[in-house]
């Protein structure tokens, strides 16, 4: 596939002197925007107030974003390693702002389908290519530190809602109707097509050879779940652990996206009818905060992640978490702070487990092909996105339907999350160093080639 002109990863190589710290800028640029996906929850009361839609309907854009999300990813990857990171980020930016557009246009017609198309398909395609579009060159650009460097990138994928959440609220009023939501998603396309434009045009790639100051060469293995040697896309597959780490990055991710999709109305159901009910502006400042443990999970835990080892900071992600939502079940709304602390610790490892993933593949099957190996692990993303929501929706709405209210609408849910992180928990400790037969020779080591 031919990329012209300064889309060409050939136009982007960095001349010398250029600093890598101009890097995560780049990637910061488009996950801070893609990353609104996770203030949906904002946007679902009002939609189904307007188009009279029932709170699985409404979650539909959402669960076909992170679908469309895992699929783009996947088969986008190794077009992402051939063409470079700004052939990426600018497919990116036109799919992600285009379904702002189209989602306007459906819901000033009344037309959901519009909003499902635009925001979930077409956007969802921006969010796999963008997602994964900054990933190898991160690697390449801090092969000393990937964890924290993929840590600050992701980061801004956890963080977008952050920003969107009290913006997204305060276009939207607190009695908004189909004009005013329009308005919002028209505004939310333009303004994220010029900020993801800056990424575009910063992001450079390493010239080969290029090592860090003060290093001249690769280290050997320091530990023994980290590999000197490199596996194809296409041989990762064959793999044990790739879909040991597939089954991992699937039950984390539907454990937390399962409270994150739902998150305002979840608290507000949650603590209906006590004495410390929770209104439309608090609910919206508890995406907010999940949004910043979210964002803070990915850069802190990954870091750590460098000194502990990816299959160490894993075991305490399903672990722990496995714990939280048993801490959350036992105590339903007995205390508005027990339930807040454990959703944001929840929160904190669910985006730390995307922000460690790359690092933790970049280990086990080195730095060639990274970026497609990555996009076809996102997969497990899209499974998780669909998993999660209906889990949490489906059972809501039907308990709702038998007359439960408060806690007893998501107790049978978070049991359910609790059995998922165990699973995930056992996969982690089925991970292995990747055997001989899989790696490369040496003199293909070369990224951007396809297996």
């Amino acid at each position: 596939m031919a990329v012209p002109g300064f889309l060409a990863r050939s136009r982007i190589v960095a001349s010398p002197g250029w600093t890598r710290w101009l890097v995560p800028p780049a990637a910061l640029s488009i996950h801070l925007s893609i990353g609104q996906a996770y203030a949906w929850s904002v946007f679902k009361t009002p939609l189904e107030k307007t188009l009279h839609l029932s709170g699985t309907e409404s979650g539909l854009p959402f669960q076909l974003g992170i679908v469309m999300l895992g699929l783009s990813a996947a088969f986008g990857g190794t077009l992402v390693e051939r063409n470079g990171p700004r052939w990426a980020m600018f497919v990116a930016t036109l799919c992600f702002s285009a379904g702002f557009l189209i989602s306007a246009l459906g819901v000033a017609t009344g037309q959901f389908w519009l909003v499902v198309l635009g925001y979930g398909g077409i956007g969802g395609i921006g969010l796999g290519i963008g997602y994964i579009s900054p990933v190898s060159t991160l690697i390449k650009w801090f092969p000393d530190r990937p964890g924290m460097a993929t840590g600050i990138a992701i980061m801004g994928f956890g963080g977008g809602a952050l920003i969107a959440s009290p913006w997204s609220s305060a276009m939207l009023g607190s009695s908004p109707g189909t004009g005013d939501i329009a308005v919002a998603f028209l505004i939310h396309g333009l303004v994220y097509a010029v900020f993801m434009a800056l990424g575009v045009l910063i992001v450079r790639v390493p010239a080969d050879g290029w090592r860090p100051p003060g290093r001249t060469r690769e280290p050997a293995a320091a530990r023994p779940m980290i590999s000197a040697a490199n596996v194809s896309a296409a041989n990762a597959l064959k793999t044990p652990q790739f879909w040991c780490l597939w089954i991992v990055l699937c039950l984390n991710v539907t454990a937390g996206i399962g409270i994150l999709e739902k998150a305002a109305p979840m608290i507000t159901d949650f603590f209906k009818g006590t004495s410390a009910p929770v209104g439309t502006a608090a609910a919206a400042g508890f995406v907010a905060l999940l949004s910043l443990t979210n964002m803070l999970g990915r850069f802190v835990w990954s870091s750590i992640s460098d000194a502990v080892g990816r299959k160490n900071i894993y075991r305490f992600y399903l672990g722990v978490g496995t714990l939280l939502y048993l801490v959350i079940a036992l105590t339903t709304n007995g205390s508005k702070l027990v339930f807040v602390l454990c959703a944001m610790l929840i929160l904190s490892f669910y985006g730390g487990g995307f922000a460690t993933l790359p690092a933790y593949l970049k280990d086990l099957f080195g730095t060639y092909q990274v970026g497609a190996i990555h996009g076809r692990l996102l997969t497990a993303w899209s499974v998780a996105g669909v998993l999660g929501p209906l889990i949490v929706d489906g059972i809501a709405d039907s308990e709702k339907s038998a007359g439960k209210t408060g806690p007893d609408l998501y107790s049978t849910s978070f049991y359910i999350m609790i059995g998922l992180l165990v699973v995930g928990f056992v996969a982690n400790e089925c991970v292995r160093p990747v055997k001989e037969k899989y790696h490369e020779p040496v003199d293909h080591n070369q990224v951007g080639s396809e297996a």
